[in-house]
């Protein structure tokens, strides 16, 4: 298993639509967070979604988890970090979301994507090779 610590950053404003009554983000909006960080790193790996699709493949998410630790609030800036964990034989991917003025750790998490073969309509228990490609493509010392 090859572990790397490729990411990509993001940042954004949260909407008064993703807060409850006391404008505390919602639980389930934080994996909606993670998902437009990991959306960010697949493209900068040059795999996003629709490349997937179009080498064959797609990922279902398998597993995912999240810790937190200081709520989110309506206007707050947030600063969302993908962290590419594995990728060689299911995609794993870390997350840290922060308060972007202060610095401020306040959700951690983690998801796992399996590759699976859209035109033999079956799970692989490895990445495709493309994937692999352009990741170590991206960590080779320049």
């Amino acid at each position: 298993m090859n572990t790397c610590l490729l990411n990509e950053e993001i940042e954004f404003t949260i909407e008064f639509y993703d807060v409850d009554a006391m404008e505390i983000v919602w639980h389930g909006n934080y994996i909606k967070y993670f998902e437009k960080a990991r959306c960010a790193l697949l493209n900068k790996i040059g795999y996003g979604y629709a490349c997937m699709k179009d080498s064959g493949y797609s990922f279902p998410v398998t597993e995912i988890s999240v810790k937190y630790i200081r709520p989110l609030v309506f206007g707050q800036k947030v600063r969302a970090k993908a962290i590419l964990d594995e990728y060689e034989n299911r995609l794993r991917i870390k997350y840290e979301l922060y308060d972007a003025q202060t610095g401020v750790l306040t959700t951690k998490g983690m998801s796992t994507q399996m590759a699976y073969d859209i035109a033999g309509a079956s799970s692989c228990f490895v990445c495709p090779q493309i994937l692999i490609d352009k990741v170590e493509a991206l960590l080779a010392p320049v």
